[in-house]
């Protein structure tokens, strides 16, 4: 192992390394993705002579042969060659014991290079030699270049993969260039030829003592310079208005229509766009970024009749994001029943009239909902089951979880509040119910025999007719105060009766367009929300996150305009996209600037 000396507090913040926090080799070449090239990050343990010994997580080398002649020197090499994508790379080797002689060799190899050798003596190898200081480049002459090294020192091998040039440092101090115009896919190599030599190796799990961040940052300015500065012919402006009709039509596709009108007015654009259709789709984003889902989808059918009928899965995904709305409590419907349910409550008893003790029964809290306004599949309401997931089966992975609702009209951080023994119930009773999801194939409703209570919001203050028709719809209650379906049990029935008639309409689309397997994760990862007591802190519960919203967001948004002959995407997230795929392309074919031309970094 590298020596611990080399990792001091100091070196450790020098170098910009924090084992503890993340892999430090992924701070040091973030354009590798280790899923295709994997880094060195020790010796290997098949590709070497078998004079070599390794221990220490195969990071320590020593010899084991006689070290009579030259024909008893041995290398090994690390387990994977240098990604290009590193841009630059370096690693250090720590002399723990020159041995007899101190003929060892730091340096560089490609495979299939005799291991009988010291690095630098064949072709396609190069190495640094500490009896004389010399560097070997494919030759068994060495030419001078440096001191010479022995027990204490480090020594620190760099590759920089823009030049396909080789640099060594002693003791953090740089020696200059040793070698040029190297071929790619070489492998960080040692060797020893002497008895008693010993050396340890640094990848970068470890800080090193050469300070590689600034050279790093150097050569990221530098490639960033030339990309800023790349020559375009443009005396006629036409790249000029090209690029501002990229940016015109980014904002006008995602609904920015006043920042659309500024930009063409200070640009000198025609705008021609048609704002009718820009505010509509405004319009249908600020509802689905709301979590008004139910809202979302009427208006989208009002604005663009036919849209949704012509696209069954974007019109299922949507439902499937209103389920989750209604279980977060944001949804329009379930806000309309939880409306009814206050203004019910306060038409039968005046609260101010009440006792601090007085309770209201359930009876004022829970009633029947509204019909719905459009059926999502074909009936299924003789069911015993409130949602049927027979084309689901083992998909919730629960056999038995109960999630209380009292007449409180909400769950405290998903406690009941009491609890006692269930039974079936029918629609029209008027008790407080749990929700118990009884095998795989159905949730059932049940009666629970509890004390009522006065209807409180989620503040846990009386809640005024007036009160609720001014509340804030952008904001979603806070993480101690969250309640399935906003804490009303009306509410929670009607979600219960749309996620059966979801289901229903997974097995018709299922019947008519084949399997789908996205659709079919995307219900059990809501249908999932249910197994939960609290569904925000739950293994599935990213999915109430507002983020969440986002994708359904551009989807719709992208239909929309596709059904009007506007393109899909603008051309600026093209572009972008085009420009990541370019960079990726580099590191492929082994074009060391990659490491330096994140898009990214000019996104922010």
């Amino acid at each position: 192992m590298a020596d611990s000396g080399a990792g001091s507090s100091g070196e450790m913040d020098k170098n910009n390394v924090n084992s503890s926090a993340v892999d430090p080799l992924k701070l040091f070449y973030p354009a590798v993705n280790e899923d295709e090239t994997s880094l060195p990050r020790s010796w290997s343990p098949k590709d070497k002579y078998n004079f070599i010994g390794l221990s220490q997580n195969n990071l320590r080398v020593h010899y084991k042969g006689t070290g009579k002649t030259h024909k008893d020197a041995a290398s090994v090499r690390a387990t994977h060659p240098i990604p290009a994508a590193c841009g630059l790379y370096y690693f250090e080797v720590k002399i723990v014991s020159k041995g007899r002689d101190g003929y060892m060799g730091i340096g560089l190899s490609a495979q299939g290079v005799n291991n009988n050798r010291l690095p630098g003596w064949d072709k396609h190898s190069y190495g640094y030699h500490g009896d004389d200081g010399h560097s070997f480049c494919s030759s068994g002459t060495g030419q001078p270049y440096g001191p010479t090294f022995t027990t204490g020192d480090v020594i620190g091998c760099g590759v920089n993969l823009i030049d396909n040039t080789c640099f060594y440092t002693k003791n953090g101090h740089n020696l200059g260039i040793a070698f040029t115009d190297l071929p790619p896919n070489l492998y960080p190599t040692v060797g020893l030829q002497t008895p008693g030599e010993v050396v340890d190796a640094n990848f970068g799990q470890s800080p090193f003592v050469f300070d590689i961040t600034d050279m790093m940052k150097e050569m990221r300015a530098r490639t960033r310079h030339t990309i800023e500065r790349f020559p375009v012919a443009d005396s006629k402006g036409e790249w000029q208005t090209t690029l501002q009709r990229i940016v015109s039509t980014y904002l006008v596709h995602h609904g920015y229509c006043a920042t659309a009108e500024s930009f063409a007015r200070s640009t000198g654009q025609s705008f021609d766009e048609e704002l009718a259709s820009i505010k509509s789709r405004q319009r249908i984003q600020k509802l689905v970024l709301a979590g008004r889902m139910g809202e979302a989808i009427e208006t989208t059918k009002k604005l663009y009749p036919g849209l949704l009928e012509r696209n069954s899965n974007l019109l299922f995904m949507l439902k499937v994001r209103q389920f989750i709305e209604m279980v977060n409590g944001t949804d329009s419907e379930v806000k309309s029943l939880l409306s009814k349910s206050v203004k019910a409550s306060m038409n039968w008893c005046n609260p101010q009239s009440l006792s601090p003790n007085h309770s209201l029964s359930s009876s004022t809290l829970l009633h029947k909902p509204s019909p719905r306004h459009e059926s999502i599949g074909s009936s299924s309401s003789s069911s015993s089951s409130i949602i049927s997931n027979k084309s689901t089966h083992n998909e919730m992975n629960s056999s038995t979880v109960e999630m209380n609702v009292t007449n409180s009209a909400h769950i405290m951080n998903g406690a009941p509040t009491s609890s006692s023994k269930s039974r079936v119930i029918n629609d029209d009773e008027e008790d407080d119910m749990d929700i118990e999801c009884q095998d795989e194939n159905s949730i059932h409703i049940h009666k629970s025999v509890s004390n009522g209570s006065t209807h409180y919001n989620m503040n846990g203050s009386y809640l005024e007719d007036e009160e609720m028709d001014t509340q804030d719809t952008e904001h979603e209650p806070s993480t101690s105060r969250r309640q399935l379906c906003g804490g009303s049990p009306v509410a929670i029935k009607h979600m219960l009766q749309f996620g059966r008639e979801l289901q229903a309409m997974s097995v018709q689309l299922k019947r008519k367009h084949g399997k789908n397997e996205s659709n079919k994760k995307m219900l059990q990862d809501a249908f999932s929300l249910l197994a939960y007591s609290d569904p925000w802190s739950s293994p599935v519960g990213f999915q109430l996150d507002q983020v969440q919203r986002e994708p359904i967001c551009a989807a719709l948004n992208s239909s929309i305009l596709e059904s009007h002959n506007l393109p899909r995407q603008p051309p600026l997230e093209l572009a972008l996209g085009q420009a990541i795929s370019c960079v990726k392309l580099m590191s492929k074919v082994g074009l060391g600037s990659c490491a330096f031309a994140s898009v990214e970094d000019y996104l922010h």
